[in-house]
């Protein structure tokens, strides 16, 4: 009897219909999403920041700089910026060689005072970075382009001033430290066309700078 149990048993296993599947056929990478809340996040947010730069490219000056901007998030992509900043250029090393007594030349040069820029900045990109002490840092990227102007004086005796219209144009990155503070880094190319008084001529000028600094953030207006 217990045979004939087991027997029924497994023809009623060997009759039941097999699970049906799905085919979903190969997957292209254009498929796959990571989908994960953002941790800090900047729309609606003011963020204010203060950065220390320095000019360093230029041909016959360097000049050390303080810079303050105040960036209004209208989204996690994009935002309107305003920076001010301050510095002056001291003559480097070439430019100190040609006025010496072996070469006895003066250059034209201008030397930075003061920038004012107002621009849009674009963030592409939000992510995270894994530390080999497994500390992980979120970031996010972020380009600006803008228009200003540029307060420069003449490294001549007389001290001329000129006010040169500027095109700022400039990558950067922001690594948050929590969601009120990050810290900035920032390569900024100010395309100037300024003109010069001794040669009554104008000319094309380029103040790239580096910057780094630490940004603030206020509370999203609801």
């Amino acid at each position: 009897m217990l045979t004939l149990l087991m027997a029924s048993f497994a023809l009623a296993q060997d009759a039941a219909p097999a699970p049906a599947t799905v085919d979903v056929g190969v997957l292209k990478n254009s498929d796959l999403r990571v989908v994960q809340k953002m941790l800090y996040t900047k729309e609606g947010k003011t963020e204010l920041g203060l950065s220390l730069a320095v000019m360093p490219f230029d041909g016959y000056t360097v000049a050390p700089a303080l810079l303050a901007s105040g960036t209004k998030h209208l989204s996690e992509q994009v935002a309107l910026e305003l920076q001010v900043g301050g510095g002056y250029g001291l003559k480097n090393g070439v430019y100190t060689q040609l006025e010496s007594a072996t070469y006895g030349v003066a250059v034209e040069a201008y030397r930075y005072l003061a920038s004012v820029e107002a621009g849009l900045q674009v963030t592409p990109i939000y992510a995270k970075m894994n530390l080999g002490n497994g500390t992980i840092l979120h970031h996010d990227v972020y380009g600006v382009l803008g228009l200003g102007a540029t307060l420069e004086q003449s490294v001549f005796p007389d001290g001329a001033i000129t006010v040169a219209p500027t095109l700022p144009v400039g990558i950067g990155a922001r690594v948050f430290v929590n969601p009120k503070t990050a810290v900035k880094v920032e390569l900024r190319d100010n395309l100037m066309v300024e003109y010069r008084a001794q040669s009554q001529t104008w000319g094309f000028k380029q103040n790239v700078a580096v910057s780094a600094g630490l940004s603030f953030f206020g509370q999203a207006k609801k």
